[in-house]
This record gives structure tokens, sequence and C-alpha cells, in this order.
């Protein structure tokens, strides 16, 4: 007995070593892009002080709930606040009468009396202070989420704000289609906080003020938020009408943090959101939701109303899922997730919720307490090298004055813009048309189109170092459209583009014309092509690329700056979200995802670039192929802005 246990004890040691070795043989190396951030972050421009420091006000904590949890201590004996439980029945069910039963049995109640408990931090101080809930996502739910944004409602609290975070464990698990009720519970939470806000003796009476109101989710939490600011303002449920919906609370601001989108859609159609400001961060390892699905809901963001709202998203290189909530960790995928996911090369956990603290306080000061000096960190990232963890970030932004003169939605003539008054044309470029921004997950779109350019400027032939005249793309703008939208010195050209990794090969030489055509030189023997040398796999270009933006007014003055003056202007970034040597490649029909740089351009840098060009009449603008040989961009969003005067306040540009 005692022999066959030593065996079995060898035999099982000698299972782990060849499992070990044989992962240790299938995992790639660790494989990073260049990071150019101790260049690129090198600037603090913004003269304000650091969101990520705790503010002035002392902090108290407090539990809100229904008093009776099952499962949950703080929930059951530590509630300051009761709250009546609401019948969700109508918009999550459990998959199977089996799993029903486990979940009741697991839980105390079923989907017809959901808690609504929340965990709080609050200024010790009378108020009233913004209100801002937080909600997580899906996850284990024996292992409670909740808890893990406790960095976040700490930092906040401490800067003027009450913070609930958000208990919906008992919607995670092996329920699908329920993010529906997932926002729909943020809106009965805000119910309570009425209440709690209104009741004589409620130890939050009169400290929270309803008028300003945020809404904070990660994961699937992250589409919640959209969903609750979609219902907010409807009277009906849009998938059963018998359920009429009274909410209409001030909610100003949505936050996603590596969102999903589309798990949930009203009335089968995507969620359609308006005039919120709305923030949005992804990381680019991210081994949960591998995709940055949340670019779709930031295209379908519109401002309608007139008011001064704004978008941003932030893609984080080397950011992951799990990071951003204490609870979940650098697991993506759970404790076994450790011999599939690729940790090795992700930022610290406390860098990443170091950029969440950066970006999201700074966020909550300028969209409800009105510190507009934040601002234009959500234009260019930057303007705050200094406060941001070292690594790679993009941006896009977009505010409520921009004016599109070109999304490529509309049609398919490549020559037009989505409004009269705009056209486009080309030079020497090797390839031009419209498609949907593809993600890297196979067969998905980011839901909305751009326009393709390529170009190569070598001319084919032995003469490698033979350039011809630099390719270019143009937008053509009506004297009628210009005066009607007011551009001027104090407007800005606004544009999305990212660099692709296609390179299309040298452009023909143009036809000798002075030459005798075949049919009437004699005939002669043609020498055979030589052939080609073998050439190993060349590695990848990392050199950005760069362009000319070319600015033309009505009495032909042209003023030229350098894109990259204006934001780095990089190639996709590689990541690698899997240990397995190929999984990656196997997995996404990209390495990379595409994620376009908002660039946006004040017109009086071309004026004082070149003095005489008179931005009041601007008739066109080129981008100019005229830094990099060869390359292909994606270009979309082309328009005009006569932005707050804050958001270029603080601007990296090429005539400053």
């Amino acid at each position: 007995m005692r022999i066959s246990t030593i065996h079995g004890r060898r035999h099982a040691l000698g299972v782990t070593l060849t499992a070990a070795l044989v992962a240790g043989a299938c995992a790639a190396p660790l494989k990073l892009a260049h990071d150019d951030s101790e260049v690129v972050l090198t600037r603090q421009l913004l003269v304000a002080p650091n969101p990520s420091q705790p503010g002035s006000f002392g902090v108290k904590t407090l539990y809100y709930g229904s008093g009776t949890d099952k499962q949950r201590a703080v929930y059951r004996d530590s509630v300051t606040l009761k709250t009546a439980v609401v019948n969700g029945a109508k918009f999550a069910a459990a998959p199977d009468p089996k799993q029903a039963k486990i979940r009741k049995n697991y839980w105390g109640f079923d989907f017809t009396k959901l808690p609504v408990n929340g965990r709080v931090w609050y200024p010790d101080a009378p108020g009233p202070f913004p209100l801002v809930l937080v909600v997580h996502g899906n996850h284990d739910m024996k292992q409670f989420s909740d808890p893990g944004y406790q960095y976040l409602g700490e930092l906040l609290a401490s800067r003027g704000y009450v913070v609930a975070s958000v208990d919906e464990n008992f919607l995670n698990g092996n329920i699908r289609g329920e993010n529906d009720a997932r926002g729909w519970m943020l809106l009965k939470h805000l119910q309570s906080w009425k209440r709690f806000n209104d009741s004589t003796g409620s130890p939050l009476q009169g400290k929270v003020d309803m008028h300003n109101i945020a809404l904070m989710g990660h994961s699937r939490g992250g589409e919640a938020v959209t969903v609750a600011g979609a219902f907010n303002r409807l009277a009906y449920y849009p998938d059963d009408a018998t359920v009429k919906f009274d909410f209409n609370f001030d909610i100003k601001s949505l936050v996603a943090i590596a969102p999903v989108d589309g798990q949930y859609r009203p009335a089968d159609k995507p969620t359609p959101v308006a005039n919120y400001n709305y923030f949005l961060i992804h990381g680019s390892h991210d081994g949960d939701v591998s995709t940055f699905n949340g670019l779709a809901q930031y295209e379908r963001i519109r401002f309608t109303d007139g008011k001064p709202w704004f978008k941003s998203a932030v893609f984080v290189y080397r950011a992951n899922h799990g990071q951003w909530n204490t609870t979940w960790g650098s697991l993506d995928g759970g404790p076994r997730s450790a011999r599939s996911l690729d940790t090795r090369g992700l930022i610290s956990q406390a860098d990443q919720r170091k950029f969440a603290e950066v970006y999201i306080s700074a966020f909550l000061d300028a969209t409800l307490r009105g510190k507009s000096e934040y601002l234009p960190m959500f234009r260019d990232h930057r303007v705050v090298g200094q406060w941001l963890p070292k690594t790679m970030y993009t941006t896009r932004f977009q505010e409520s004055a921009f004016r599109t003169a070109a999304d490529f939605e509309e049609d398919v003539d490549v020559t037009s813009g989505s409004v009269p008054g705009v056209a486009f044309s080309s030079d020497s470029v090797a390839v031009w048309k419209e498609s949907p921004v593809p993600f890297r997950s196979r067969g998905s779109t980011q839901a909305h189109s751009a326009v393709t350019i390529g170009w190569n400027n070598r001319i084919a032939g032995d003469d490698t170092t033979k350039l011809g005249t630099a390719a270019s793309f143009a937008m053509q703008v009506s004297d009628s459209l210009r005066s009607a939208w007011n551009v001027g010195a104090a407007s800005s050209l606004v544009f999305s583009l990212s660099p692709t990794d296609a390179k299309p090969g040298p452009r023909a030489a143009a036809r000798d014309t002075t030459k005798k055509s075949d049919s009437l030189s004699k005939s002669a023997p043609k020498k055979a092509a030589p052939k080609k040398p073998k050439t190993k796999n060349a590695k990848p270009d990392t050199v950005p690329i760069d362009l000319s933006i070319e600015v033309t007014d009505a009495g032909g003055r042209s003023a030229t700056v350098p894109l990259s003056a204006y934001g780095v202007v990089r190639r996709p970034l590689e990541s690698y979200v899997y240990r397995r040597a190929g999984r990656d490649k196997q997995r996404f029909a990209s390495v990379s995802e595409i994620v376009l740089q908002t660039y946006a351009i004040p017109l009086a840098d071309f004026s004082r670039a070149a003095p005489g060009f008179d931005p009041a009449r601007i008739t066109r603008v080129r981008w100019r192929f005229d830094r990099s040989i060869a390359g292909t961009i994606l270009l979309d969003n082309i328009g005009f802005s006569n932005m707050r005067s804050e958001f270029t306040a603080h601007t990296i540009g090429a005539a400053r």
C-alpha cells in the first residue's frame, strides 16, 4: 500500500512535470509593441490638481438593502437603510427550471423578489453632492463583485461625491440576455436614492444632488448603463409595453469600462442613446471582452438637443478586463485561466487602476461639477502625460458642436460627403474605397464605415529611389456650407484616423508617349525577366506613419501642418491575449484592434503656419501622403467644430 502510494505520487509528479514541459513548449515568447510612452507622455500642459489624488473630505460608509439577504451578511446584518424588493421577472429569467431551482436555493429568492442592495461611500459633510452609481458585470455569482470598486468609491467620496457600488451578483452566473434587467435595476436604485435623500431622519437626507447623477458600469455593467440611459427617458419597456416606466432622472454622465455591446437589443435594435456625456475605456489585452465592443455604442451616442455634451474613449495598451475591479484581478477567465491567458505583459494592477482614477475622477469633475479645466485631456491624452501610467493610449473624442462633413454612412458614392456641399477627390492613390471598420474578432465590424486610402509613392522599376508625386486625398467644402457652419478662426478641423498594416505595391511608371507603339516597332526577342532573389520574412515596419494636412482658402492660399504634431500616428498595436503560440491568430481575424485616433486641429494653427491663410474662407482640405512613402489609412468622422474654448485651452500642435 505504501509502495503503491509512493508510486502513485511519483506518477502524478511525472504527469505534472510533463504537462508543465508541454505547456512551456507551447507557450509563445512574450511579444509587445514598441512602447513610445517615454516620448509621448513627457508633457504636462494641464494646470489643475491631479484628479487621482484624495480630496479634502473625510469618508463615511453605510450599506442599504433588504435586510434579509441569505448569502450577503452585510446586506442582512449591516444595513442602515432598508429597501423593498422589486419584481424583475419581466427582464430576466434562469435558463431552465433546474437552474431556477438551484439559484433560488442559493440566494433565497427568485427573479420576482430582487433586492436593492448597495454599499455607499460619502463625504462627511452636509452636501449636497453629485451621485455616482457603479455596477459590476458578469462573474462567478458566488465571488461577489460589488466590493471591487472600493478604490474608486473612497477616492470619489473624498473629492465630493456620494458613491454606491450596486449589488447585482444575483444576475451573474449562467444566465444570458439579462442586461435589460441590469439597466432597469440601476433605475430602481435611483428611485430608492430619491427616497433616501428626501426622508426625514435618513443619514443621507439632503446630502445628494439628484440633479447631477452619473452611472458607471464594467463589462455587462458597461452596457447596462447605456440601457439605463435609454430606459430613463422611455414611457414603456420596449420589449413589453405593458410595463410602464416613469424614471426621468437627471442623469448627466455615463461611464463604460470594458463593456459588452448587443447582449441586450431593445426591440431587436442596437441601444440608441442620446444627450449624455459618455466616457469609454478598454484594454488591449482584455481576456474576457477581447474586442473593443464599446466602440459600436460610442458611435451610436448622439447629441441632438443643442446642449454642451461630449463623448470620449481611451484604448489602454496592456490593460486587461479584470484589473479594473480588485475582486476580479488579472485572470480574466477565472483561476483556471492562468494556463491559457498570457498575463506577463499586463501593466500592474496599481497602474491600471491609477489610470481609472485619473480619467474617471476628471470626467465626473468636468461633467457633474463644471470643472472645465479637465476637458482638454478627453480630446488629447498627451496634455496630462505626467499623470498617466507609462503605456500607450489611443483617444476618440467628439463634442456636441461638431458638424459632420463625412461619416461615410449615407450612400455608395465615394465622391460625396454626408451633407450637400462636400465632395471628395484623390490623386495618385492606390486604394480608395468605403467599407465597414472591422473588429479584431472574426466576422464582426464596428457597425460604422470609413474610407480606406492606400498609396505608394515609389515608382515600379529597378531604381528603388525613384518617387512620383506624393499621393493625396482631398475634401472640397462649398462657400454656403462653410458659412452656414460659421467656420472661421475659432473652428477646428476634426477627423479620426488609423493606419493599417496594408502596404500597396509601387505605382506603375507613367507611359512614355514619345516612343513608338509596339505594333509599329520591329519585333525583337524579349529578355527574360530576372528572377527575384529569395528574401527572408521581413519584420513588421514599426516606424509610425506620418502625413501632412493642407488647407486652402478661396484666395488660393495654402497652409500645411504635420499630422504627428496633433497625436501619434501609430500602426495598430499587436496584443497577444493567449499563452499558447498561434492561439491568437486562430481565435481572431487580427492580432490588432483598429482604433481610430481623433485629431482636432485648430484652424488658427494653419494661420500661424502661413499668415496669409484665411480660415473663414477655407475651401479645401487635403491629406497629403508626403511624409511616408507607402501605407494605408482608415479615415472617418470628418468635420468642423466650434468647440468650447476650454477643450482647446491646452493644445499640443505644430505652430505653438
